[in-house]
């Protein structure tokens, strides 16, 4: 290998681990020939800086070791994207986003950049996974932005002792861009997913129901990943498999023998019988019959293997099975002991030793130990014959070797039981895979009794071989009495037995971890990060036994994405998606082609669980009461629009109403009563980042609104980045055209009213900030619209009759056309309707033929009179009085007048025009004046 760059002196060599741990093992590792290592504090005061002389290649180096603390860098959203309300959850799949340096490691970073700036050469001494060559691609787009001259090395290593750190350096190799472009996109394929189905599920659900298993359910996140969910699949399908279960009972045979050598147990071959009858008549035949014969004797050797060399996944199970510890605190104890160089990497896949390890060497250091130094001894003794070279598991990961100890300890002082009890498995797990396996002589007895076969089993260890270290393991067995072929023998007893089918158990961790694997969900990694995950989420508990159960929030997610028939909680879709990472990091496929691919199958997903989001509701109604608190009115949900200019001391925010419609009212309330309400026609609205350049007091954030098609013109889109300031025409013009209640306007305007800068009228009641009429849901009455100051669109009429009962028309004077309504509140029910199509005129045919005659005018006897009492009338309404809110309710002025919305809603307001309550705008006779 031909090291270049650095000139005629040494080389200047910046050597960057990934903690800082490691990064003090290697300096002392490689300082220790020479001596003279020196340390000093860098940006950061947790990431020293260690220096010292060495030699690379027979190239005399000057050495600077630092360290990072994981990734250096973070993958986010562009800024206008980060807020959850800042856009439609599906916009996230294709979403700008950015990896950049977060501020709490910018300290980090300045210390690679003065660093890099003074050194020709770079090498890096990452974890040699997928994720450390990601973190190395991190640090090199840092350290190059500040020097573009370095030349980059990469070092490969597995475990922190001399004689792999220095064989490290001297084998110098190149960073691997396909591994870290593995990891670029499983991160931008998890940020998309999780992101968006999170966003979707938590806006959707946490303030609709009381979620009761998570305690503070008003903070909760129902967040959703990609590896996460199918984990909790696994819980949720065992538990489900339980609930269906069924007990059966059914029927056995039994029979034994004792002899002067002992007592041999005969099981049926038959197993056993769900039919009691047909259990009872061979029972019987056996009774009356019940010589044994034995028909056949069989004596054969028998080998039980010691395991195959330790990976990750392998690890993480045993130390679940034999201590009880959980999957992450196992990989926490791990990483403890490998970076203090007790233990090699303990994230491999890799089940078999290479032929170059020196596995010899690797046994002999542990012969001092106090308990297994003996047996490390025997094995080492060729006389003995115990050696015996590991097989393979057949897996490689091509990175690191299985994991096994790489340095003697008989406890340290700082070791906690959990660290000696983990120590103590690597070292066994090691010694047992160099073993011979147990021997065994094992005896099979098979007899005949009237007909039905019966045999019973015994065995014999010989030989205990890895037994003798591997303490974890057993292999007991019976001894039996001698039969011979042919020998006759009268059963001791004979029994018709009865029991019941029983339930699989519930998944156990080691359970659990092997499914995961089989089914390729998440890597050997991260596998423990998914399980905390959903016991953190509150979607799974764990028992003392390691056994795992859904909560009502687990199953209930779960549950609604089964009953929309789609997939998204079984491991087929993650499994696709490692496979596809498998295929990047060894250059198959490209990384954008599995982006593109990946991200388009799964936002077709979302919004096929969007459109049937019905079922998530169904499904967790199913398990929680619905709540009563306001949608969106938790503290993550809350959106600050602009400053309010009517108190100068609160901010104005974005609200959804539990009906759906959106307002932005002033955090000061009820002291300060400042509103805007926003069209019934929206379907959605989010507040953005993005500042209005005009209006003032600012700043005023834009919001994206989303208006229902069917509510809005053709030729406007439904979707529109809009200003509540002032300033934006195409809103105003949106707000004139669609349907909507003027929620701020009473009958009678109260006193000292007046309009802020933006139009708004202040000085509402408390009742007007959650009351509200429901407009026409189409747009039926084809009337050309009139707008108040506050841009409110009034589409709503009195009816009118004459003596005669022919309807005719309050505006146009002419008979009206009787149709039949087919909205679902109303429908058949017939209402009349003007003939000219500009027209707004609607009345019920049954409030027409219930109301008393009142001429061709329809005005009333008072005209404007009524204003006080007609005022009076809305607002008790307003307050649920007697005028009543059903969905087929009316509401009437103090002079019996009716005003209707098309859906049979009563509505409460004046013309703002004139102020009179007998009428509303479009209508108006001072119209156009």
């Amino acid at each position: 290998m031909h090291h270049g760059g650095g000139g005629g002196g040494a080389i200047r060599v910046l050597n960057v681990a990934e903690k800082p741990s490691v990064a003090k093992s290697v300096a002392e590792i490689l300082s220790r020939p020479s001596g003279g290592m020196r340390s000093r504090e860098g940006r950061s005061r947790y990431n020293r800086v260690f220096e010292f002389d060495y030699s690379i290649g027979g190239r005399a180096c000057h050495m600077l070791v630092t360290s990072v603390t994981g990734h250096l860098m973070e993958l986010e959203f562009d800024d206008r994207f980060r807020r959850w309300h800042s856009c439609d959850p599906a916009d996230l799949f294709h979403a700008p986003v950015r990896k950049s340096v977060p501020q709490d490691k910018q300290d980090i970073k300045r210390t690679l950049e003065e660093e890099a700036r003074k050194c020709q050469w770079l090498l890096l001494w990452l974890d040699c996974d997928r994720e450390g060559e990601n973190i190395a691609y991190e640090v090199i787009d840092i350290c190059a932005g500040a020097n573009s001259r370095l030349n980059i090395w990469r070092a490969r290593f597995s475990a922190l002792i001399d004689r792999e750190i220095h064989e490290a350096v001297q084998h110098l190799d190149r960073p691997n861009k396909l591994f870290a472009d593995a990891v670029d996109a499983r991160q931008e394929i998890d940020l998309r997913i999780g992101a968006s189905f999170t966003r979707f599920q938590t806006m959707l659900l946490k303030d609709a129901f009381v979620l009761d298993d998570t305690g503070d359910d008003r903070n909760i996140i129902l967040s959703y990943g990609p590896c996460q969910f199918p984990t909790l699949g696994f819980i949720v399908e065992r538990f489900w498999e339980i609930q269906a279960h069924e007990p059966e009972e059914f029927w056995t045979i039994n029979c034994s023998h004792t002899s002067d050598e002992g007592t041999a147990s005969f099981g049926w071959i038959r197993g056993h019988l769900f039919d009691y009858s047909s259990a009872v008549v061979i029972y019987e035949m056996c009774v009356e019959e019940p010589m044994a014969t034995v028909q056949n004797v069989r004596n054969q050797e028998k080998l039980k293997y010691p395991p195959y060399p330790l990976s990750t996944i392998e690890l993480q199970k045993r130390a679940s099975r034999y201590f009880r510890m959980s999957s992450e605190h196992t990989m926490k104890v791990a990483e403890e002991l490998y970076q203090a160089g007790f233990i090699s990497y303990p994230r491999t896949e890799t089940d078999n030793f290479s032929p170059n390890t020196d596995l010899h060497s690797i046994v002999h250091e542990q012969v001092a130990h106090p308990n297994w130094g003996t047996y490390a001894q025997r094995l080492l003794d060729p006389e003995a014959r115990l050696w015996r070279n590991p097989s393979n598991g057949g897996h490689d990961d091509k990175a690191h070797p299985p994991i096994h100890p790489t340095k003697f300890s008989a406890g340290e002082t700082n070791w906690t039981d959990n660290h000696k009890k983990l120590y103590e498995l690597v070292v066994r797990h090691f010694l047992a895979c160099c073993s011979q396996p147990a021997v065994g002589a094992e005896t099979t007895v098979e007899i005949d009794i009237a007909g039905e076969q019966f045999n019973a089993s015994g065995r014999v260890v010989l030989a205990k071989n890895y037994l003798d270290v591997y303490r974890f393991d057993s292999w007991g067995g019976t001894l039996l009495p001698t039969y011979i072929i042919g020998q006759q023998f009268v059963p001791t007893t004979l029994t018709l037995d009865s029991g019941m089918t029983r339930p699989p158990p519930l998944l156990a961790e080691a359970d659990l971890l092997g499914c995961m694997d089989k089914a390729g969900i998440g890597t050997d990694a991260t596998m423990h990060d998914h399980i905390k995950k959903l016991l953190d989420r509150c979607y799974a508990t764990k028992d003392a036994n390691t056994r795992f159960s859904p909560t009502n929030l687990g199953e209930a997610l779960v549950m609604g994405y089964d009953e929309m028939g789609y997939e998204l909680w079984k491991p087929y879709l993650r499994s696709m998606m490692e496979a596809d990472m498998k295929s990047v990091s060894i250059g198959t496929k490209s990384k954008s082609e599995v982006l593109e691919n990946c991200l388009q199958q799964m936002k077709a997903c979302f919004l096929d669980a969007r459109a049937n989001k019905v079922k998530l509701f169904d499904a967790m109604g199913t398990f929680f009461a619905r709540s009563s608190r306001p949608v969106n009115e938790t503290q993550n949900s809350i959106e600050t629009v602009r400053p309010c200019a009517a108190c100068n001391e609160s901010e104005m925010f974005l609200k959804q109403r539990p009906t759906g419609e959106f307002m932005v009212g002033c955090r000061g309330f009820p002291q300060c009563r400042n509103v805007v309400w926003l069209p019934r026609s929206l379907s959605g609205a989010a507040v953005t980042d993005q500042v209005c350049p005009t209006c003032a007091p600012g700043p005023v954030y834009k919001i994206q609104f989303k208006f229902r098609r069917r509510d809005i013109p053709p030729n406007f889109d439904v979707d529109h980045l809009g200003c509540i300031g002032g300033c934006d025409d195409i809103l105003k013009e949106l707000m004139e055209l669609s349907r909507f209640g003027s929620h701020s306007q009473t009958a009678t305007p109260a006193r000292n009213q007046s309009q802020t800068a933006s139009g708004v009228r202040q000085g509402s009641s408390r009742q007007d900030l959650h009351t509200s009429f429901h407009p026409a849901v189409q747009f039926t009455n084809g009337q050309t619209p009139v707008v108040n100051p506050q841009g409110f669109r009034s589409t709503h009429t009195q009816s009118s009759g004459n003596a005669s009962g022919q309807v005719q028309c309050t505006s146009c004077r002419e008979p009206c056309v009787l149709r039949t309504a087919n909205t679902e509140a109303n429908r058949g029910r017939k209402f009349y309707k003007c003939q000219n199509l500009a027209c707004g005129f609607f009345a019920w045919e049954d409030d027409v033929e219930n109301s008393a005659p009142r001429g061709r005018g329809g005005r009333g006897r008072r005209g404007r009179s009524s204003s006080r009492q007609s005022s009076e009338s809305a607002s008790a309404g307003r307050r649920g009085g007697t005028q009543g809110r059903g969905r087929r309710g009316r509401g009437r002025n103090a002079d019996g007048m009716m005003f209707v919305a098309a859906t049979g809603e009563p509505v409460y307001g004046s013309c703002f025009i004139c102020g009179d309550p007998t009428h509303f705008a479009n209508v108006c006779p001072n119209l156009g004046r």
